[in-house]
């Protein structure tokens, strides 16, 4: 048994927001890698969301009257803490996920940049701010962020720590409480970001989580919070949507992806085949953003693929808790299997496997290889749905033209990426393509990890923006206050009002020769 210990696991449980847990049912989390039990946790209620809900609320109110600027100091201290907690963080995802190392560090420092970005600039963001008045120098206005109150998280399985807490600590920043209802299968990860924010300084009831089920922990947060960010699938979040437009709450989510990668014809083939399997293989494919179709110029379609076969052939898989793999297992047995039935409906339908294409049971119960897919048709369950796991198919195509064309054939818009020869050409490229992010020469981590740029996805594949200036606002009521001086808008004393009236059309029309105006 790895890090976590059984006590990490006790002293983490203590601090989930049911009043009761010792005398709750409880559900097992297994460790992903081994499929082998390794620790329990309570199941929360809806009345256990209730009572977390109307604590958080109570505490929100001196939480939004403390400065943005004191807010940020915790954030602060959580972003350190969690670089010195680096090791222990790595340790719960890989043993909730089976992810390799290297795709559980990712996760960690995705929470630490974005505890420090939201610290730095959300005290700036969130500053009152001097607005043009509709008369110059007599109307005095100014622009106000109020937090909207408590803001409920659904976080997922694939990535439980950063997707419990990255948007979490925008909203914390903004000025809101927040609850969360971590998935199933990996409520530990997100207790153990709230530990490190509760040791940062943040009162315990502004950051509560509650483990449950979605059908009943999930259905009180969207029916009983200010705000519902969900990541997950597009049905759910369709779902979810349409439940909180029923309440006039606001509702943000990133939801599914079947991914693009442009490969064009003067591009370094040797150089780049370990880029795209980064961009189609992190985190066992198990990522939104990960690259599902591979479309690449006729020209060089036929050395590609052998190379690119060639390199995931090679890819180390292991069952490890240090940096030698290079891909982990799958996180559940449905993942495993809604994998091999995408790979055997390919294959039966004559789809041939290039690389890859098997379970691995001698490695874990849940591992499935690295799969690379050639003559996929659109009648294959992997040709448009997104399958989620490690798969990836390969399209030859004439020119770019077509390259774009199928790239944007699809209900998704979440991420897309470009490998092409020059900066210039993967520049046009990028800007023809029906995406939330593209990426250049990588899968995703740039646009990912630069945290001041807006993340989300166009069509099915979101609703709002996490990341960036709108991964602020959206946690936020902007409000409009206006000061009328000196010249009332109904008169000017000493004027008669119909000559006043009459006046005002031309009054505002010479407003157009004043600066900015």
């Amino acid at each position: 048994m790895p890090q976590p210990t059984a006590d990490y696991f006790a002293r983490l449980g203590r601090l989930v927001a049911i009043d009761d847990a010792a005398q709750r049912p409880t559900r097992t989390i297994v460790e992903a890698f081994s499929g082998v039990d390794m620790a329990t946790i309570p199941v929360g209620t809806a009345a256990d969301l209730e009572v977390a809900v109307g604590r958080a609320r109570e505490a929100q109110k001196d939480w939004a009257a403390r400065t943005p600027a004191d807010r940020a100091r915790v954030l602060f201290d959580f972003a350190a803490l969690v670089n010195k907690n680096t090791d222990a963080l790595m340790d719960i995802a890989q043993a909730e996920t089976g992810k390799a190392r290297i795709y559980a560090q990712e996760e960690v420092l995705d929470v630490a940049l974005s505890a420090r970005h939201y610290a730095n600039v959300a005290p700036g963001l969130l500053a009152d701010k001097k607005v043009k008045g509709i008369l110059p120098g007599a109307t005095d206005v100014r622009v106000r962020y109020q937090p909207k109150g408590v803001i409920g998280v659904i976080s997922p399985w694939n990535y439980p720590l950063t997707l419990a807490v990255s948007d979490a600590v925008a909203a914390l920043a903004a000025g809101n409480a927040v609850v969360v209802k971590p998935d199933s299968q990996t409520p530990y990860c997100a207790l153990a970001c709230a530990e490190l924010l509760y040791e940062a300084g943040l009162p315990k009831e502004l950051f509560a989580v509650v483990p449950g089920p979605g059908s009943v922990v999930g259905q009180a947060i969207v029916a009983l919070t200010d705000y519902v960010m969900f990541t997950g699938s597009s049905a759910t979040g369709a779902t979810l949507a349409e439940q909180a437009g029923r309440r006039l709450v606001g509702f943000s989510a990133e939801l599914g992806g079947k991914n693009p990668l442009i490969v064009t014809a003067n591009a370094n083939i040797d150089r780049i085949v370990s880029g795209v399997a980064r961009a189609c293989y992190s985190n066992s494919g198990q990522l939104c953003i990960s690259i599902e179709r591979i479309y690449v110029d006729e020209a060089v379609a036929d050395e590609f693929t052998e190379k690119f076969a060639a390199y995931v052939s090679n890819m180390n898989l292991a069952a490890t808790y240090d940096f030698s793999a290079d891909m982990g297992s799958l996180a559940s047995a449905s993942q495993s299997e809604t994998v091999d039935k995408h790979v055997s409906d390919a294959v039966a339908k004559g789809a041939t496997v290039r690389a890859g294409g098997k379970h691995r049971a001698d490695l874990g119960p849940f591992f499935y290889e690295p799969t690379v897919l050639t003559g996929v048709t659109d009648e294959m369950d992997c040709y448009a749905n997104e399958t989620f796991g490690p798969v990836v198919s390969i399209y030859p195509v004439a020119n770019v033209d077509e390259a774009i064309e199928r790239a944007n054939d699809t209900e998704y818009g979440l991420n897309a990426s470009v490998f092409a020869g020059s900066s210039r050409e993967a520049q046009q490229i990028a800007e023809r393509l029906r995406a939330g992010t593209v990426n250049i020469n990588e899968g995703y981590a740039a646009a990912w990890g630069s945290t001041a740029a807006p993340m989300g996805g166009m069509g099915i594949s979101g609703v709002g923006r996490r990341h960036g200036e709108e991964g602020l606002y959206k946690y936020t009521e902007p409000q409009t206050i206006a000061e009328q001086r000196f010249i009332g808008l109904d008169g000017i004393r000493g004027v008669p009002k119909s000559v006043f009236l009459k006046a005002t059309p031309k009054l505002m029309e010479s407003l157009k020769y004043l600066p900015g105006r």
